[in-house]
């Protein structure tokens, strides 16, 4: 017994320090996100933004995207890994398969984080109305407001939600680093993509990717708590 406990102690300080590290987290993304909003509303963005999508048009036309029609076709299947359809399709994907694997809270915090980040991108929208981009042609079609980007809360909400509950599975911190690394990869070249495609602003992305990450984040606290971590995954 006097064993047991100093044990018992010590893993209930780690939960705890774990859960507040989580909570800072997503107290940080919030901020980010706020800031972000402010200096977009009060236009501090706009110099870097308007950089920053004409660097990647060729010089002399700004019809022209850099690269190669094949590297614009590409971006452009890309971009469709943040959109709508592709997300509700991997999230029903993924909640079915925790639900046959008998992992209800890791579906119950799929859909939910998906759903919240959808939920908070089009109140934000709403909210803020900023027009999309106007310095180059769009390159897809596009139907709402700019502010935050919907593609990057989305795939960053899905992806970075799904790594995580893979990696709360896993017991091999390789394949913890494999699910989470190729989440970034794909959150990164989806936001890159719209502002390739001059759909969005570069802060509308920095935007949505806060968004999104907060949102798994809440994903990954609410986990810990209703413990479902798998033992000796955490």
């Amino acid at each position: 017994m006097a064993n047991i406990l100093p044990r018992v102690w010590t893993i209930l300080k780690r939960f705890e320090a774990r859960v507040l590290i989580g909570l800072f987290l997503v107290a940080a993304t919030l901020l980010a996100f706020l800031g972000i909003a402010e200096e977009m509303a009060e236009g501090e963005t706009r110099d870097i933004d308007s950089r920053l999508i004409l660097a990647l048009r060729s010089p002399g036309d700004l019809n022209d995207p850099i690269g190669s029609h094949g590297v614009e076709e590409a971006v452009r299947d890309i971009t469709a890994l943040g959109g709508t359809t592709l997300v509700v399709v991997v999230t029903l994907v993924a909640v079915l398969a925790f639900v046959f694997h008998k992992k209800r809270i890791h579906a119950v915090v799929m859909a939910g984080a998906v759903v919240a980040a959808w939920a908070s991108s089009q109140f934000t929208k709403g909210l803020f109305s900023r027009p999309r981009p106007d310095l180059v042609p769009h390159e897809v079609y596009v139907y709402t407001g700019s502010f935050p980007s919907g593609h990057s809360t989305m795939s960053t909400a899905a992806f970075l939600t799904l790594a995580m509950l893979i990696a709360s599975l896993e017991m091999k911190r390789r394949s913890k680093a494999l699910a989470l690394t190729l989440a970034a990869l794909i959150v990164v070249s989806v936001g890159f993509s719209r502002v390739y495609l001059g759909v969005h602003w570069p802060s509308d992305v920095l935007a949505g990717w806060c968004l999104g990450a907060g949102w798994a984040l809440v994903g990954w606290l609410a986990l810990r708590l209703l413990g479902g971590q798998t033992r000796g995954a955490g």
